[in-house]
């Protein structure tokens, strides 16, 4: 399941960010890399203080968490820090799978990747992320403050940016639910029972899917 969770950040937010970009720099990507992306990976990566990176990630990480769809889109178990990453110069990211393990400190299996987009998508050219499902290409090139959400496991790159920056923050997420089938049904039943609640109140069709959607989630969820 691919999600795109709107307004994830503010405008206020983004301006907090660039602030604190400015207080760190940008270097070679490849040194995040999995031995097989190195060769298709042409970007950079911010560094700063310890400090400065705690700050950021968990400023970014608060707002994502916070997004009212994110919770039942990927039903989180673990987060990795953020990173961030600037793209220009005609660089990008060929095509590559995600490593199954992330992290330095705490590993944690892949279940979800993450991108937010920081730059407006006007400000450059190029840089679209392109996912390749059941033979087809899917593009994404979103406003500044929205997020995409997609299964680890999927065929991705990032476009050459030929012309401006293209900076995203992005991060991996475990879930509690390991199986992407089982996290889609359980997305569904939460989006009909919600809409039940608004249209009908809280009525037995209400609680009958909130039964089996808590059920489901008893049944399935690795703790």
């Amino acid at each position: 399941m691919i999600k795109i969770l709107k307004n994830v950040l503010s405008d206020q937010q983004i301006d907090h960010i660039y602030s604190t970009l400015n207080q760190g720099q940008f270097y070679s990507g490849k040194e995040t890399a999995g031995w097989a992306a190195q060769s298709v990976k042409n970007n950079l990566q911010w560094a700063a203080t310890p400090e400065c990176e705690t700050e950021l990630s968990n400023s970014l990480t608060h707002a994502l968490v916070s997004h009212p769809q994110f919770s039942t889109t990927t039903y989180a178990k673990n987060i990795t820090p953020f990173l961030v990453s600037e793209t220009s110069n005609s660089g990008g990211y060929g095509n590559h799978i995600d490593n199954a393990l992330m992290g330095e400190e705490a590993i944690i299996r892949s279940d979800m990747s993450c991108t937010v987009f920081l730059s407006d998508p006007e400000s450059y050219k190029g840089g679209a992320l392109v996912m390749t499902l059941n033979g087809m290409d899917l593009t994404y090139k979103l406003p500044a403050g929205y997020a995409i959400v997609y299964p680890s496991s999927t065929l991705h790159r990032v476009e050459p940016v030929t012309e401006g920056k293209r900076q995203v923050a992005v991060t991996w997420i475990e879930s509690f639910i390991r199986n992407g089938e089982q996290r889609e049904i359980l997305n569904d039943l939460d989006l009909a029972r919600r809409e039940i609640m608004s249209t009908q109140g809280k009525s037995s069709a209400f609680d009958q899917i909130s039964k089996s959607h808590s059920n489901l989630l008893r049944l399935w969820a690795e703790t």
